[in-house]
């Protein structure tokens, strides 16, 4: 692979992937095609992989192969490789164009699908589990008096709106999938504002919350959580929309032990203040999840 020099430059002499000698010697014989691998830091998880794949879902692109741990999407696509990043910069997950090179005609393709009826067999799963724990966490949130509950709850119905999207966008144009996952930004924008709204509410009006029962239902939503990773790590060597060795969502994980942290300090300090503090935390983190998606084009 060749290395562009000063990818993250404007400047269009130091930008441009150089091309290689053999694809410009015989490119009538090969596919006008470029193997480009990007770094993209802020992506960890298969929601945001969701994202990427309708941010890129109108351009010209023959496969793709996403490796979650290591932030690395490799594409085979037409056109500049300039444009993909262009494309993933408004997501905030940090593009970053590390090298580009014609692809040849007997390189193998970056990607090979799995069965599509697998896929969306796992994808309802996956949505089915997602939006159970939703009403499981902002029934049992209201009942126990806990900001923590309600707002992981609200990252459940992230979770569920954008493997809803995903199930929605099988088989379906680029504008379908944009439309779909605009509707899914607008919902889960609404219900980051009210969490928001609800935690201050609590803050200045709401007594102690209960502690066991924040425990109890975060291990519920984490055990939840690892369930969508053993069945999304049946697929993880290839398919439309859980392609990757190590698919799981570090935020998910970081806001079910960060609720159980908050619940412990609640139980032991009768103090509300742990659970508000984890409440607008996992809050603020819908309401980015939430932009993101609106900022798709």
């Amino acid at each position: 692979m060749t290395l562009p020099d000063g990818a993250g430059d404007s400047g269009e002499a130091r930008c441009a992937p150089k091309v290689a000698p053999q694809a410009a010697d015989s490119g009538r014989d090969l596919p006008r095609r470029r193997r480009s691998v990007l770094h993209i830091p802020g992506m960890d998880c298969p929601s945001e992989e969701q994202l990427i794949r309708l941010r890129l879902a109108d351009v010209d692109i023959a496969a793709m192969r996403f490796d979650l741990p290591g932030r690395r999407l490799v594409v085979d696509h037409g056109g500049d490789p300039r444009d993909i990043v262009r494309r993933l910069e408004p997501l905030g997950f940090g593009a970053e164009l590390q090298a580009s090179d014609w692809l040849a005609a007997d390189d193998v393709p970056a990607s090979v699908d799995d069965d599509a009826e697998a896929e969306a067999h796992v994808l309802r799963l996956l949505l089915g589990i997602n939006g159970l724990m939703f009403v499981i966490e902002m029934i049992a949130g209201w009942w126990a008096g806990s900001a923590g509950l309600v707002a992981d709850a609200a990252d459940m119905f992230a979770d569920a709106g954008v493997y809803g999207v995903a199930l929605y966008a099988v088989g379906r144009s680029a504008r379908h999938k944009r439309v779909a996952a605009r509707l899914s930004g607008v919902l889960q924008l609404l219900l980051a504002v009210g969490v928001l709204v609800e935690t201050l509410r609590r803050a200045a009006f709401g007594g102690v919350p209960e502690g066991i029962a924040m425990i109890g239902v975060s291990l519920l939503a984490l055990a939840a959580n690892v369930a969508c990773l053993a069945l999304i790590a049946r697929h993880r060597g290839g398919g439309v929309h859980m392609r990757a060795s190590y698919i799981f969502s570090a935020n998910d994980v970081l806001a079910n032990l960060g609720v159980m942290v908050a619940g412990a300090l609640v139980a032991w300090t009768a103090s509300p203040w742990p659970d508000r503090v984890i409440g607008c935390t996992i809050g603020f983190v819908v309401l980015i999840g939430a932009i993101r998606i609106l900022r798709l084009r």
